[in-house]
Parts: C-alpha cells; sequence; structure tokens
C-alpha cells in the first residue's frame, strides 16, 4: 500500500482544486514583436481550450489585444480566466524605478480590467548573466552586491504598492539568465524583501535548470508560493548545456524543456508534496520554445502535458483512497 502523508479525502480535495493554466510561450511567443507575434491569437485560444485549459496568462504586453473589452469578449465566449501577466523589469538597475513603475501600471490596468489576480514579476534577463545559464555557481558569474540588493528590496516595494492600486497580488519568479536564478539567490530576494508580502511563482523548469530542486523549493517557500508554471526538463540537454556553456536561448533551441511527463522532473513527488502542504490554486503549464522549431505542434504539446498532469493527479488520489 502506498502512503503519502495525507489522506483519501485530502486527495480528492486535491484533485478538484488544481486548476491548469496555459501561456503564449508555448507556442513560442517572444517577449518582443516580431515572427511570432503573427501567428492569430484567437487560434491559440482555442486550442488552450481544445487541449481542457481553463485560463491564460497574458502573454507579452501587446500581443494578446490590449483593448480589454476586444479581449474580455475573446475570453468569455471560450470561458477562459485571464490570470496575470509575466512582467521581466531591470530590479538591480536604481535609474530604472521609474520605467520599471510605469510599466507594471500599463499592464496593471489591463489585468484589473480583466479582474486577473496576478503580476508576476521577475529579474530581467542579462547577457552577463544569460552567459552562465545553468552554471550560476561559477565563480566567474557577477552577482549583485549588498547595495544592489537593498534596491531590489526598494523595487518590490515599490511595485507592491502599484500592484496594490490595480488589486494584483504581487509575485515573484526566479528565471534562469537573471540575478535571482538559484536557490541561493532566492533565498537572498525573500531576505532583501522580507517587508514586503510579494509571493512566490514557483516555476518546476526554471528551478532545476537553476540547480535547485521543486519538492524542496515547495516545502521551503510553503507560506509564499502562490502561483505556479510547470515545465519539465531534460536533464540530458541540460547538462550538455553546461558542459558546452550554452545560453539559454541556446539550450532551448536544443530542447531542453520538453512536453511535461517526458523529462526528467519528478511531478509526483511534486503534486504529493503540494497537497501535503496545502497548495490550492493555479498551475500555468508551459514549454518554452522556439518559435516554428517544435518537435510536436504547441496544440498537441499543451495536450498531452495536461492530461500528463491530471493523470498524475488523479492516481494520487486513487493510491490515497486504497491505501
Amino acid at each position: 500500500m502506498l502512503h503519502f502523508g495525507i489522506n483519501g479525502r485530502e486527495m480528492k480535495e486535491a484533485n478538484e482544486r488544481f486548476l491548469f493554466a496555459s501561456a503564449p510561450d508555448s507556442w513560442g511567443v517572444l517577449d518582443y514583436p516580431g515572427p511570432s507575434w503573427e501567428q492569430p491569437y484567437e487560434s491559440m485560444l482555442d486550442e488552450m481550450v481544445a487541449a481542457g485549459y481553463t485560463g491564460t496568462e497574458l502573454g507579452p504586453y501587446g500581443y494578446f489585444p490590449i483593448d480589454p473589452e476586444i479581449l474580455q469578449t475573446q475570453l468569455k465566449k471560450r470561458e477562459l480566466k485571464l490570470l496575470g501577466s509575466f512582467v521581466p523589469v531591470e530590479m538591480t538597475n536604481p535609474d530604472a524605478g521609474v520605467t520599471v513603475l510605469d510599466r507594471i501600471r500599463k499592464v496593471g490596468k489591463l489585468l484589473a480590467i480583466l479582474k486577473a489576480p496576478f503580476l508576476v514579476l521577475a529579474d530581467d534577463q542579462s547577457a552577463a548573466r544569460n552567459n552562465f545559464s545553468g552554471r550560476a555557481y561559477d565563480t566567474a558569474c557577477p552577482s549583485l552586491s549588498a547595495e544592489q540588493w537593498n534596491h531590489v528590496g526598494k523595487i518590490v516595494a515599490d511595485a507592491e504598492r502599484v500592484a496594490g492600486e490595480f488589486e494584483l497580488d504581487l509575485v515573484f519568479h526566479p528565471h534562469v539568465a537573471t540575478h535571482v536564478e538559484t536557490p541561493e539567490e532566492c533565498e537572498r530576494f525573500f531576505d532583501a524583501t522580507s517587508h514586503t508580502n510579494v509571493g512566490l511563482c514557483l516555476d518546476t523548469g526554471h528551478c532545476v535548470y537553476g540547480q535547485g530542486d521543486s519538492v524542496t523549493e515547495a516545502e521551503k517557500y510553503k507560506s509564499k508560493l502562490r502561483l505556479l508554471h510547470i515545465k519539465d526538463c531534460s536533464l540530458k540537454v541540460l547538462e550538455e548545456a553546461r558542459g558546452k556553456k550554452w545560453t539559454f536561448e541556446e539550450a532551448i533551441e536544443h530542447k531542453v524543456f520538453t512536453v511535461v511527463g517526458q523529462g526528467d522532473i519528478d511531478f509526483p513527488a511534486f503534486f504529493r508534496a503540494l497537497v501535503k502542504n496545502g497548495y490550492s490554486g493555479w498551475s500555468v503549464v508551459e514549454q518554452d520554445v522556439k518559435f516554428g522549431d517544435t518537435t510536436i505542434p504547441p496544440a498537441e504539446s499543451i495536450a498531452a502535458s495536461l492530461k500528463y498532469l491530471r493523470g498524475v493527479v488523479s492516481k494520487l488520489e486513487n493510491a490515497a483512497g486504497t491505501s
């Protein structure tokens, strides 16, 4: 018999409370306009619904319609919930404070009108850190000074205040090729922002890429964990990426992220930890891909990922019920 430290009733409730959303990056939509933005967003939303998702993130501001009435109509007729937007900003640049807050206000206004709950903040990628993607423990890798960490604390407090103006829950996303990639850097981030109520958006793929363990991080930050990004990762490709010193984009091109369930992340263990810790809410299922260079079409990828994840949750429920 299998025992998970949780009872059958809890597992049944868990199966009902895990909500799954998708996001435009699974179609290779980049943070800036280009060929990936030429994909019709209506078809993307249709494919999300066909796969079984009930929510979506905004993606880069400007890809989906920024007219709230148009976007609301498109979401409503598909019964899709808008969750929020991923907003990378220059957290370590004191001169970028005004720009950062203006960007949050622009995105926040749209999210608020559509009653999205989250604003997902991240440090912006930098060329210096990208050269050490997945290798942040290298002694040559640039890291933040005490003064820069103090500024991070200030900018997050300001971002929280602005997000609060729009009744948005501010959560932080540790991200590859940024100054908050590793578990230790994540700890330093929450130390620097301890005077705020910023939560954690844990990305399973970025966590592994940054030499962390998703179960450990979910346990460590169970009181702050408010949103999930679900990715799977090929450890074989990741090892090659580190050995050959690939940038994050080069690793993506070499398929470091896989269809969920086809990589090496232990999702049954991860979801057991989530249930044990009482997590309830949304998981955004993603697969960072290079536009036009996917192993299978995005519509098939996101459908296969969701089918696998629902199977994981159902098996946990069944196992708990027979224990």
